[in-house]
């Protein structure tokens, strides 16, 4: 869509985002459809695909909306986030159960036809290590990995952002502690709904405190002059 200008010229006028969105949710529903439809996987339970929905729809939108301020940092502490930002994913993963020990059972790799969110999973197991790469955790994880990344980018910038940096990565911990109390992300718990459902509430409320930390900060900035 074009709009014309006092020239007579064209000028592009992007399109709405909640077009993407919607474009975006609608393919979700396609793909999903198609997954059921020519796999052997199966819609169990409403109430997962919900969950794995919040966790791919949530990751995606906050990642799409924050945008750290690079200009203001030096090489040496992008990486530095970077490396804590990785650190944090590779934390997730093993406590979500994504990366796991060796299995004594080793039937290599395989695709799980999992229900949609969860499904499809590409499963490795081998003597040495277990991989089990869920698309609604693999989303969720990395997340809120890059909003980790972000809050290490923006509390670079002064003592007081540091130190609510601080405070907000303290609910980076709460997934990781959930996955380990509730028994992970693994196949096996996946009849146990109410874990899932903690582990999905936990999620929202880590990536919300971590996306929502610049909006406080300037709000308890604000307070304070």
């Amino acid at each position: 869509m074009a709009a014309p200008n006092s020239g007579g010229l064209s000028i592009p006028v992007p399109p709405d985002r909640r077009l993407y969105w919607a474009l975006f949710l609608n393919s979700q529903l396609l793909v999903g459809a198609l997954y059921v439809a020519l796999t052997a996987a199966s819609v169990a339970s409403l109430r997962l695909v919900g969950y794995a929905a919040l966790w791919i729809n949530g990751g995606v939108w906050v990642v799409a909306n924050s945008r750290p301020d690079l200009t203001a940092v030096s090489t040496r502490t992008r990486r530095r986030a970077l490396l804590v930002a990785a650190g944090y994913f590779a934390a997730l993963a093993v406590a979500g159960g994504l990366v796991g020990v060796g299995s004594e059972v080793a039937s290599g790799l395989r695709i799980a036809p999992l229900p949609p969110g969860y499904g499809p999973a590409l499963i490795y197991a081998s003597d040495a290590v277990t991989i089990n790469l869920q698309p609604n955790y693999l989303v969720g994880y990395a997340a809120l990995a890059y909003l980790v990344y972000v809050t290490v980018i923006d509390a670079a910038g002064s003592a007081a952002a540091g130190l609510l940096g601080l405070f907000s990565c303290v609910s980076c911990s709460w997934p990781i502690i959930v996955s380990l109390v509730s028994g992970g992300s693994s196949v096996v718990a996946s009849a146990l709904q109410v874990s899932y459902g903690l582990s999905t509430l936990v999620f929202l409320l880590t990536a919300g405190l971590l996306y929502f930390r610049p909006a406080i900060f300037a709000r308890v900035r604000t307070a304070a002059t």
